[in-house]
Parts: structure tokens; sequence; C-alpha cells
């Protein structure tokens, strides 16, 4: 195995998903499910994200040509849908939390795009475009299942934090999540039309 690329491809990916950083905004959606659904949320959404990063490192050259897509419109999708899902928790519009609903949040926004977003997407997909053989493709997929491996413990026991806050501190932490949300999304958002620029202003007329 390509130690070096391996290493590099770990610490790239747990930056971007940021374990630490996910915790308040799981909290904010899942605070108010029963232990059990929150852990299944959990699971879910390491699990798509998983299966998101490892679809577009296989083939996402070829999705995004196929479809006539650039990565800063990607980019943007994904700041706007974090938008909505940020107003949803600043004016806690959330409803009742239902299996349905755990799902929904799992896969959206948990699953993608907060953990397999454009930065672990486009990460991916270069690493795998530096990949030469079997062993730097090894080192790419191990370096994947550990950072999520090591997202999926962090967001397993993040249920402690709800017990030692009670519902009180969990509606604090729902709006903090808001705002958190809010700004990785317009984050988002500046990056995606400040890549729309450039690429015209380099463009030929």
């Amino acid at each position: 195995m390509n130690t070096k690329l391996f290493v590099e491809a770990f610490v790239t990916l747990l930056v971007i998903v940021d374990p630490p950083g996910m915790v308040p905004i799981f909290l904010g959606l899942t605070g108010a499910m029963a232990p059990r659904e929150r852990n299944r949320a959990g699971w879910q959404a390491v699990a798509l994200a998983g299966g998101v990063i490892v679809v577009f490192a296989v083939g996402g050259q070829q999705i995004l040509r196929y479809l006539g897509i650039d990565l800063p419109a990607l980019q943007g999708a994904g700041g706007l849908l974090l938008v909505l899902v940020a107003l949803e928790l600043l004016t806690g519009k959330q409803g009742d939390p239902d299996p349905e609903a755990t799902t929904n949040v799992a896969l959206v926004p948990l699953g993608t795009p907060l953990l397999a977003g454009p930065g672990a997407i486009v990460a991916t997909m270069l690493f795998v475009r530096r990949a030469h053989g079997v062993a730097d493709y090894l080192a790419i997929a191990v370096a994947i299942l550990l950072a999520l491996m090591i997202v999926w413990v962090v967001l397993r026991f993040s249920g402690l934090v709800v017990k030692i806050l009670r519902p009180s501190g969990i509606e604090v932490l729902t709006r903090i999540a808001g705002l958190l949300l809010a700004a990785i999304a317009v984050q988002l958002i500046a990056e995606s039309v400040e890549a729309f620029v450039t690429g015209f202003l380099h463009s030929p007329h």
C-alpha cells in the first residue's frame, strides 16, 4: 500500500468532513430523537456518504462530463440545500421526529452534502487521478473507510452530549447548528460564484 498517499488522503478527508464540527449540527438535527433513532441516523448518514464518495471516486469525471455539470455548480447546489436546512433549524420548524424523518435527515443534509460534500468529492477525485496502481487505489480506499469510521464513532457517542445538555441545551445547540450550517452554505455558494466568475474571466471571448 502507498503509505504516503494513504496519509495524505486520510488527513485531507478527515479535515474536510470535520468530525468534531459535525457534532453540534448532528445533534441539532437529531437531538429530539430517541437514542436508537439517532444512532440509526448516524450510521445511515455515514453509509450514504461512503457510497457517494465511492461512486464519484470511480466515475465522478464521467458523470459530471455526461451531465455537463461543472464542479462549482455542484458546490452551489450543495450550498442552496444547506440554506434550506439552516432556515429550518433557526426557525425551529422541523416537526416531530418519526422513522421517515430520521431517514430524511440521515440522507439530506447529513449524508450529503455535509459528509459527502463538494470538498470530499473533489478531493477524492483528485487523489484517484493521481493513483497509478493497485497499491495507490488500496491506499485511497482504506483512507476513505478509516475517515468515515472515525466520523461514525464520533456521531455514535454524541448521545452523551445530549444527556449532559438536556432539552433546553439541545434547543440552544439547534440554533447554533443552524447558524453554522448557514455559514457553511454561504461559503459554498460564495466559492461557487467565485469559481464561475474566474472561469468566465479566463475563458476565450
